[in-house]
């Protein structure tokens, strides 16, 4: 992902170990991992290039009840404190990160006595970030480094992490953090829990559909869409990221079994014209997949996959390519953030991924003579927040209708 220059600029130092781990100048850290709580991030083996890979838990908001009005119109709204909030009241709970995020003092009086216990013997304020805000919450809100717990350096996770299986309420997905761009998808962003928000508010919509996901990842949209859908496949490039992504899938078993849904992982490079259907492949298409995925998808998916203008133009020949072999007429939902960034072309911040993205966006809309008409809207996002992230004013949700014209009729006999 294209990122703001502030996650990019920080060094490696010469010491590199497991539990001290910092960010080099040429890569880049999701804000998900970035604001989640360190003790969060277990660490529990390498993946085949060696990179450290970890387990998150995500905690689904399925029960409105436990939030007051308050809390739920703060939570929609993506306000960083009371997600901080929610995330306390959440493991208070139960969830699987077994600690309390404590409320920000709310009287003065409270925020005197943190600013006093701040000086020191000779009576002078020691200056810090944030005042406010315990030890626990600086932890919280610390953007310096990453102190991620190291389960074990290869094998299986430990047997406690695995009881939480049961958990109905519990995503466990395996990423790394800190990658170069080349490996984004490894990590989980914000884009893909704002699609999964509206996938959890709109079940009825999505009920036993077959979905299509372009750029997939970590698998954690697939595996959210899962929970409603039938068919779900779940589509990248390279076999390291698409061995994390059927792991992902085989850690969700409880949410993905008990729907009777499927979460096929396959390739899908939108670089080539076909599908792979190499058996030396192990995520290669059958020619059966190939001619289900035709007739039967009606839902396409894309989380947050648009930061490089030659891999977006890429993506929407691919998408201009499967729709016009539906059957069917398809929905397209694309989640977005726009990322600023300093150019030198434009001696200015601009978000020119976002840019390129909105040109494609128009150019699909006018394509003329084809089987297939697009038309394009935003998603307004008035629909309630069932993960704690921030929802940014940056994020956006755009759905594509592709119709299908209907075969001219011939009469019989001509």
């Amino acid at each position: 992902m294209l990122v703001s220059p502030a996650h990019c600029s920080r060094c490696r130092t010469e010491r590199e170990t497991m539990d001290d781990v910092t960010l080099r100048s040429d890569t880049v850290l999701s804000d998900v991992h970035l604001h989640a709580p360190s003790k969060r991030h277990l660490m529990v083996r390498l993946n085949a290039v060696g990179q450290p890979v970890f387990l998150s838990h995500f905690k689904l908001l399925l029960d409105k009840n436990n939030l007051n009005p308050e809390e739920e119109r703060d939570c929609q709204n993506g306000s960083m404190g009371q997600q901080d909030k929610c995330a306390g009241r959440l493991n208070a709970e139960g969830s699987a990160d077994d600690r309390d995020i404590p409320d920000r003092p709310e009287k003065e009086g409270g925020a005197l006595k943190e600013i006093t216990a701040l000086l020191d013997e000779d009576g002078d304020l020691e200056v810090v970030r944030n005042p406010s805000l315990n030890k626990a919450e600086s932890d919280y809100c610390s953007r310096d480094k990453v102190f991620p717990i190291i389960v074990t350096k290869g094998g299986e996770v430990l047997e406690e992490e695995e009881q939480g299986d049961a958990c109905a309420d519990i995503i466990k997905i395996e990423h790394t953090m800190a990658t170069p761009l080349e490996d984004v998808g490894k990590q989980v962003w914000r884009g893909a829990f704002l699609l999964a928000d509206y996938i959890l508010s709109r079940p009825d919509f999505f009920k036993d559909r077959t979905v299509l996901e372009l750029g997939g990842g970590t698998g954690i949209v697939s595996i959210i869409m899962a929970k409603v859908a039938k068919t779900i496949y779940c589509t990248d490039v390279g076999e390291d990221l698409l061995d994390m992504c059927e792991q992902n899938v085989v850690l969700n078993t409880c949410h993905i079994g008990p729907a009777g849904s499927t979460v096929k992982v396959r390739v899908l490079d939108w670089l080539e014209d076909e599908f792979c259907t190499d058996p030396d492949n192990p995520y290669h298409w059958s020619e059966q997949e190939i001619a289900e995925l035709h007739s039967l998808t009606t839902v396409i998916l894309a989380a947050d996959v648009f930061y490089d203008d030659y891999l977006t133009t890429a993506f929407f020949k691919t998408l201009y390519r499967i729709t016009h072999h539906l059957k069917n007429p398809c929905a397209v939902y694309l989640s977005i953030e726009k990322r600023l960034n300093f150019t030198l072309r434009h001696m200015d911040v601009a978000c020119e991924a976002y840019s390129h993205f909105r040109e494609a966006l128009n150019d699909l809309v006018n394509v003329k003579g084809g089987r297939v008409s697009y038309t394009v809207e935003p998603v307004q996002l008035s629909f309630p927040q069932h993960l704690v992230y921030e929802r940014v004013e940056q994020l956006e949700l755009w759905k594509i209708t592709a119709d299908v014209a209907l075969e001219e009729s011939v009469p019989p006999g001509d």
